[in-house]
């Protein structure tokens, strides 16, 4: 009998797996235990075995994809075997059952086109816009910008329009901007009342000779809605739309011609370039404009040198580029916890500086002993982990979880251990660290991190921790905070070894120092209880002899 294979929940946060690789492909005969995929999940890509003698006789999911927990992935059987209703949900039986259904479909279709299509055969008939009316569209003012609101309109009904005169203020979602009028005659028409917003391309004005009967075009452009086609802009307002080209030319004595984007012949400037301009006294045609499309602005004017007839603003032009890869399973999961833990867990921080001297003594002593007996070097996390261990044994209210309806102080300690990878970060756990010497707590620590790295972990190196550790010291971080890895009530986050004045006896001398900061949830941790740890902590650090006595 054919067996079903669903995709497997390999770790306790997974909600999703990737099928990084099959190993097998369908018609392939498969034994017992042997590997038939790798499933990526959102820590790590974990070996896939067959719990299944037979042929892989189906295969659901596509190499690469992100498949839900329980999603059908392979069916397993004898050869030849009739699976067609196990694959019923699968993706390409559904696929040959959906053309089936649509066959019937279609002939009911064909059947009914003749009277279907009677309404299609008869088109609205386009209204001819004249050459002498202009239809205003509602501008992309932003790259976010999906619509605009007239602040304010300049000119009203009736009112005589010249080309590069305010027409209106427009508000996008960054900023009020003032709009031009790309063309002279008069106002026929406003598209919409100050104050309302207006979807992007939409009918903002009609201006033409004067006298037009614009009644159907107005009503087209109604019928049409936000959704009017682009290309009835007139190609006059196109060229605005394009990018300056500039031509060199042979300069004079005379100050320098500069070539501009320009529509019928204008320079194109906002209303505020032109009016400094004016006030002082400075020939707009002559200067290089560095907005959109060559448009001159207020800062060309304010920098503008009449030796170069360009601003001393810069003028280099790059290119606007970017990539985008698919989200990794294991940057999916980060992202939903941390927003889960940072919207639900009310953060506060508290921050100590310790003197680390001793410690610095501390580690040199200890590992010269070990190098004599050709043991590994322990390192300053694994001196914090063993400090944070054995203060937590002194408050146990700082090693707890908040469960909702529940508290629950444990009575173990396993410190996670924070570990940046390629695809983002996983936090292994030592666990009973404080029945750990440092030593052993190194060892642990290297192991963990290659096995991180090298995408080894299995899910049970990273549950079940009570407290974390995170350090980001060694990458020249002085200070920083850490969002609470939840259901834990606390995260400790390590700042870098400092050289710095420090007084000591009422002088100033070179000292170490580091900085450490405790991010709480107020549901478990009050302020005292977490300032309480902290004071504990710094003391250990500080002396890590006292840590063993």
């Amino acid at each position: 009998m054919a067996e079903i294979i669903k995709m497997p929940k390999l770790s306790d946060t997974m909600t999703e797996g990737v099928v990084a690789k099959w190993h097998k492909k369908v018609g392939d005969k498969v034994k017992n235990g042997e590997i038939i995929a790798d499933i990526e999940t959102d820590k790590a890509t974990m070996e896939f075995e067959s719990f299944y003698d037979g042929t892989l006789l189906y295969i659901g999911a596509e190499a690469g994809k992100p498949v839900a927990i329980d999603a059908l992935i392979a069916v397993i059987g004898k050869e030849g075997e009739d699976i067609s209703k196990l694959t019923a949900g699968g993706a390409q039986p559904a696929a040959a059952a959906d053309t089936k259904k649509a066959e019937p479909m279609a002939a009911a279709t064909n059947g009914a086109t003749k009277e279907v299509a009677k309404p299609a055969v008869a088109e609205t008939k386009k209204v001819e816009i004249p050459s002498t009316v202009n239809i205003v569209r509602m501008p992309k003012l932003s790259d976010t910008m999906t619509q605009g609101v007239v602040a304010k309109w300049h000119k009203k009904v009736g009112d005589k329009v010249k080309n590069g005169e305010l027409l209106a203020d427009i508000e996008t979602d960054k900023a009020t901007m003032e709009f031009e009028s790309f063309f002279d005659g008069v106002l026929l028409y406003q598209g919409t009342e100050a104050g309302k917003a207006v979807e992007i391309n939409s009918l903002l004005a009609i201006i033409g000779k004067g006298g037009e009967d614009i009644t159907a075009i107005v009503a087209q452009e109604k019928a049409q809605g936000a959704n009017a086609a682009p290309q009835a802009q007139p190609a006059k307002q196109e060229v605005v739309a394009t990018t300056a080209t500039q031509v060199p030319v042979q300069q004079k004595a005379t100050a320098p011609v500069i070539q501009h984007a320009a529509t019928n012949g204008r320079i194109i400037a906002s209303p505020l370039a032109k009016r400094i301009a004016k006030e002082k006294g400075i020939d707009i045609a002559v200067v290089h404009g560095s907005g959109d499309g060559g448009r001159i602005i207020k800062k060309d004017i304010e920098f503008y040198t009449p030796s170069t007839g360009r601003s001393a603003a810069s003028t280099f032009v790059g290119t606007e580029s970017y990539t985008e890869v698919p989200v990794s399973q294991m940057r999916k999961t980060i992202a939903r916890r941390l927003v889960e833990s940072k919207n639900s867990a009310p953060h506060f921080y508290l921050t100590v500086e310790v003197d680390m001297e001793n410690a610095i003594s501390a580690r040199e002593a200890i590992n010269k002993a070990a190098e004599k007996n050709g043991e590994g070097k322990i390192s300053y996390n694994d001196i914090v982990i063993k400090a944070c261990a054995t203060a937590l044994r002194k408050h146990p209210k700082v090693n707890s979880s908040w469960l909702g309806d529940t508290i629950r102080y444990n009575n173990h300690i396993h410190i996670g251990m924070a570990v940046a990878v390629e695809d983002g970060l996983l936090v292994p756990v030592i666990r009973f660290a404080d029945g750990k010497n440092l030593s052993q707590i190194s060892a642990e620590a290297k192991e963990f991190g290659k096995k991180a790295k090298d995408k080894k972990l299995q899910p049970a190196d990273w549950e079940g921790n009570t407290f974390t550790v995170s350090n980001l010291g060694m990458f020249g971080i002085d200070e920083f905070t850490s969002i609470i890895n939840t259901p834990e009530a606390c995260i400790l986050a390590v700042g870098g070894i400092r050289q710095v004045p420090v007084v000591k006896n009422n002088h100033v001398v070179p000292g170490n120092t580091m900085k450490i900061t405790l991010s709480c949830d107020h549901r478990v941790v009050d302020g005292a209880t977490g300032a309480a740890f902290m004071q504990t902590l710094k003391a250990f650090l500080e002396n890590p002899i006292t840590m063993f006595v």
